[in-house]
């Protein structure tokens, strides 16, 4: 009996115009009370490209966004076992959205873009943990790794403005990101080489994808709008930018991370996994030369 009571106070309660106005304050209260660095960090925060070519004061034109080098039909030929496991996988994998998804570009790259923004994060994560457990620095790795998947979600933000999946895909993108996030995961524990490696190949993939939807937009298949705001704000675009225009911009960036995956794969392989110390050689070389008296 006395729990009936209880339970009859209880939605008695929640029910009453004086407690939704507490619960109201309470909102208005934790809106207020955020710390001013926090706020200032929000603030200040924009997600930033990772291509020079994106960043400066004069906005880019149509003109400029073609003439952007992404070495068309670059390919890492597989040299190791691993190589070719990394490229038979990605190349299976394509199967997939190219029979479901077809001419559908712009699923397609949502898609895409769920699965390409995953490497970067398992990467970068893991080698924050590692850094952490052999309490040294990590060498340049964790902020490129983590600014690529910020980059690559940022490519998923801008198509979202371009369509809204159904159900099922969204159902679909859930499943395949949980499937890839943890073999992603494994593969990277246990061979951050083969993972760095098959993620060059994926990009590879990219280049072509976004290659056939240029395409299909200059053959008049698909039509070429207006660009979101999201993308003309975060590529530096002309305010007349088109679709066209931004999957110009971001076939350059899948080109960068194909060719950056690729190297880093490759330093592994090498042993040579300190980036800042190259980096500092390669500054330290082009101070002296500038330094040098002119002959």
């Amino acid at each position: 009996m006395l729990k009936v009571v209880a339970q009859q106070s209880f939605k008695h309660k929640v029910f009453t115009p004086q407690v939704a106005s507490v619960a109201l304050r309470s909102i208005h209260n934790v809106a207020e009370t955020i710390p001013k660095d926090l706020l200032r960090e929000v603030q200040a925060s924009r997600p930033k490209p990772m291509r020079e070519d994106f960043i400066g004061n004069k906005k880019l034109s149509t003109e400029q966004l073609e003439k952007l080098d992404v070495n068309l039909g670059s390919h890492y030929a597989p040299e190791t076992l691993g190589d070719r496991i990394a490229y038979r996988a990605v190349r299976t994998l394509r199967i997939l959205p190219d029979t479901y998804f077809g001419n559908d570009h712009y699923m397609r790259v949502v898609m895409l873009e769920t699965v390409a923004a995953v490497p970067g994060m398992v990467g970068g994560m893991l080698r924050h943990m590692k850094s952490l457990r052999n309490l040294s620095e990590d060498n340049g790795w964790i902020m490129h790794l983590l600014h690529e998947a910020e980059n690559e979600r940022m490519h998923l933000m801008t198509w979202m403005k371009c369509l809204q999946p159904s159900i099922w895909n969204r159902l679909l993108i859930l499943g395949a990101q949980g499937v890839f996030f943890n073999s992603y995961f494994w593969l990277y524990v246990f061979s951050p080489k083969v993972a760095h490696r098959a993620v060059g190949y994926l990009e590879e993939e990219a280049v072509i994808s976004y290659t056939h939807f240029l395409e299909d937009i200059d053959k008049g298949i698909i039509a070429n709008g207006p660009a979101p705001s999201i993308a003309i704000d975060y590529y530096n675009l002309q305010p007349t930018a088109s679709i066209r225009d931004v999957v110009l911009a971001v076939r350059a960036d899948e080109a960068l991370h194909r060719d950056a995956n690729h190297h880093l794969s490759d330093r592994i392989a090498a042993n040579r996994e300190d980036i800042l110390a190259d980096a500092k050689s390669e500054e330290d070389k082009i101070h002296s030369r500038s330094a040098s008296p002119a002959h």
